[in-house]
């Protein structure tokens, strides 16, 4: 199994920046991919940014060039730097793991972006 802990949400101001952070439970050298992503209330869940064992990354169209995934081995964490937030980035954002042929889930960490 694999447990996931999220961190680093929060408020912040339209055009600011937040980072999450998720820490992997165990290495993440083992886990096939790992990934962002968020849900806002009514609407359904999507993947915001994933990235690859071999770091090969893949982001959500409206969030190119604003958002940045990366990989911590060392720490076994993935990081989701998010840059010029806009009032759409808010919601929950889950990170999740694709290790084993099964799928982990964090708890989610609530992201606020206000005007």
């Amino acid at each position: 199994q694999v447990q996931l802990v999220e961190s680093g949400g929060g408020l912040v101001q339209a055009g600011g920046s937040l980072r999450l952070s998720c820490a992997a439970s165990r290495s993440i050298f083992a886990i096939n991919a790992m990934g962002w992503y968020r849900q806002a209330p009514g609407e359904q869940r999507e993947l915001v940014a994933s990235i690859s064992s071999g770091n090969s990354t893949a982001y959500l169209g409206s969030v190119k060039g604003r958002f940045t995934i990366s990989r911590d081995t060392a720490k076994n964490t993935v990081h989701l730097q998010m840059n010029s937030l806009k009032l759409e980035d808010t919601g929950v954002y889950y990170c999740v793991a694709d290790w084993n042929n099964l799928v982990y889930w964090g708890q989610g960490t609530q992201v606020t972006v206000s005007s």
